[in-house]
């Protein structure tokens, strides 16, 4: 079924570098309840949404696209939905938010059925898309520093260092150590490993207990979240969403993409510099993106996480089959998470390092032309500062054809891009965000 003599694997490989890939984006199960619990989501809730779309998604991709690319709620996405979304845009709720990324889920599925998602990704400017990625990863790494009070809120500069004897910010420097010197070995599961040492400190001096035990059924507090789509794109409407929409389609189309592109690459899938079976690839991403927010988490995204499965000799969906039945396992350890989640100090280090990662896409900007760089500069800057990534989509996609066509250059533009500009105008002059 999976083709292993073609690939020139064997099941142990792929399951080991199943393994090897679960490992090193488990944290996800216990970051993204933390995330979305900010917005008011129950942990329950998003623990169970957050396995269940991991699972329908990375399942999908090893049994209909047979790729070792796995399938989870994308970082960044979850920051957005929870610090940018949720309480704005007339203090809407994480209900009618789960309608805002229902719909993206839908949109996403269609055109991953058509030629338009191509066009879309050619029309937009590259020096934007490694812009929107590093800025994604400067907000996150920012959410991380403050959640354990490395850094904090001050009366006339905004933003100051926090009091790093706190027990908060020692444990945080010490799981941030940890990671980094891990990280820095190359050890698999890097990030994994370092939230497991530091809880055991944690645990050691007294921060954290486990009064709940460790294992339990699974249970979904609220169930289906959005169970009516109609109703869905009523919410939609009724709170002008569009912009909101637009930035989960448009983040989760290139994230996706890109990841499954270089993972394919590093594998030595890709034929002719293009991908087989894209079309049942990138189903897997719209599809746990739709069932996801119907249970109650952001959208997915192929994570990039992936290529150390592949390092580990993963060429096939075998190994994506592992991480599937590894997540749909870990949804009996619920307890476990949630007394860790309840520690940010554990978790922060983890969205610190994953934004650093992301961060690493500025190098492929072409700082030397300044109407290339300005715009995705702005959206860099724009993003951590404003706590609004569709603010630094809007941005960067508003001043990037003014600067072209100031230039003369306005041919080189996408008239798409002009169609985003003028959308993105009228939703931060005209309404509320």
């Amino acid at each position: 079924m999976f083709k292993l003599k073609e690939n020139n694997t064997t099941v142990k490989t792929e399951i080991m570098a199943g393994i090897t890939t679960f490992l090193t984006m488990v944290y996800i199960v216990v970051v993204n309840p933390i995330i979305l619990s900010d917005a008011g989501v129950p942990f329950d809730q998003v623990f169970m949404a957050t396995i269940i779309a991991s699972a329908v998604g990375t399942l999908w991709m090893a049994l209909f696209a047979n790729y070792p690319i796995a399938v989870a709620p994308g970082m960044g996405m979850n920051a957005y939905f929870a610090y940018s979304v949720v309480g704005s845009h007339g203090n809407i709720d994480y209900q009618t938010a789960f309608a805002a990324v229902f719909i993206a889920g839908i949109i996403f599925v269609i055109l991953s059925l058509t030629r338009f998602r191509e066009v879309l990704i050619e029309a937009i400017p590259e020096n934007l898309k490694h812009g929107i990625s590093a800025g994604i990863g400067l907000f996150i790494a920012f959410i991380g520093l403050r959640l354990t009070g490395l850094v904090t809120s001050h009366p006339s500069n905004l933003v100051a260092l926090g009091d790093l004897h706190s027990p908060s910010a020692l444990l945080a420097l010490f799981g941030l150590a940890v990671t980094l010197i891990l990280m820095t070995l190359g050890v698999n599961g890097a990030l994994f490993i370092g939230m497991v040492v530091t809880a055991l400190v944690a645990f050691l001096f007294g921060q954290l207990s486990f009064n709940e035990g460790f294992v339990a059924l699974p249970s979904i507090p609220e169930g289906l979240i959005i169970a009516n789509p109609i109703t869905a794109f009523g919410e939609v409407i009724q709170h002008s969403l569009y912009a909101v929409v637009f930035s989960f389609l448009l983040v989760t189309i290139f994230d996706t993409t890109g990841t499954m592109v270089a993972v394919a690459q590093q594998a030595g899938l890709m034929k002719d510099k293009k991908m087989p079976r894209a079309r049942e690839a990138l189903l897997s991403d719209s599809i746990a993106t739709t069932i996801g927010s119907m249970f109650g988490t952001s959208p997915t995204s192929a994570f990039i996480e992936s290529s150390t499965g592949v390092a580990a000799g993963g060429r096939t969906g075998l190994t994506t089959l592992t991480v599937g039945i590894l997540f749909i396992v870990s949804a009996f350890f619920g307890p476990l998470v949630s007394a860790v989640s309840g520690l940010s100090a554990i978790t922060a280090p983890a969205l610190i390092i994953v934004g650093s990662l992301m961060m690493g896409n500025v190098v492929h900007i072409n700082w030397h032309d300044f109407e290339e760089a300005f715009p995705a500069f702005l959206i860099i800057l724009s993003m951590p500062l404003t706590s609004s990534i569709a603010t630094g989509i809007a941005l960067g996609f508003i001043s990037y054809p003014l600067l072209k066509l100031v230039k003369g250059k306005w041919r080189e533009v996408h008239p798409i891009v002009f169609v985003f500009a003028i959308l993105f105008f009228y939703q931060l002059a005209f309404l509320p965000h």
